[in-house]
This record gives C-alpha cells, structure tokens and sequence, in this order.
C-alpha cells in the first residue's frame, strides 16, 4: 500500500511553491501553461534518434509518455500530466531522466 500511495502522491498536481522548486531544479525545460517544454539539439538525425530511444524507454519505465516531435537533428519533448489536469512530480522526473541523457 505504501508504494501505491507513493505513485499516488507522484501523479498529483503540484502546487505553485512545488512548481517554482521544479522549474530551479529543471533549468533547460521552459514551463508554458499546463506543460513543460524542451528544444534538443543534436548533430544528425541518427544521434536525435538515438536519444529518442533512449527516452522511450525511460517513458516505459515512468509509463508516462510525452508529446514529442522530431525534425531532422531537433527533438521537441512537451510533458504534461493530463489526468491531474497540470505538472505533477512524475513530470519533473521524467524531465531531469531526460535530461541525465546530454546534460
């Protein structure tokens, strides 16, 4: 039950003073509205691939999975957690597992 309540606890809307600790600890993921928003860059369209795999697992893992794009060597990541209506922790997280991969 404890992990449950733990997953619960994850998943639920962050309030504004949780929110501003977030973006400190996020600092490349841009907060817009309900999501957070990240611009990668790499040096050819294999390397972007590359790391999209990478995140894919990592959203398998979480199972919570972005809107994301990706155009030749650029992967845009939009998260957000539409059941809680907003940011949650499961979507700080998601981003600095995003992050660990080319920071």
């Amino acid at each position: 039950e404890t992990a449950g309540m733990a997953e619960y606890e994850r998943e639920q809307k962050l309030s504004d003073a949780e929110l501003a600790q977030a973006v400190a600890e996020i600092p490349h993921w841009d907060m817009r509205d309900d999501h957070f928003l990240r611009t990668f860059e790499f040096a050819d369209f294999t390397e972007a691939w590359g790391f999209m795999s990478r995140v894919a697992l990592i959203s398998e893992r979480l199972f919570h999975h972005p809107e994301w794009s990706n155009v030749w060597a650029t992967v845009e990541i939009r998260v957000t957690n539409h059941d809680a209506g907003g940011l949650t922790e499961l979507d700080v997280e998601f981003c600095r597992r995003g992050d660990a991969l080319v920071d």
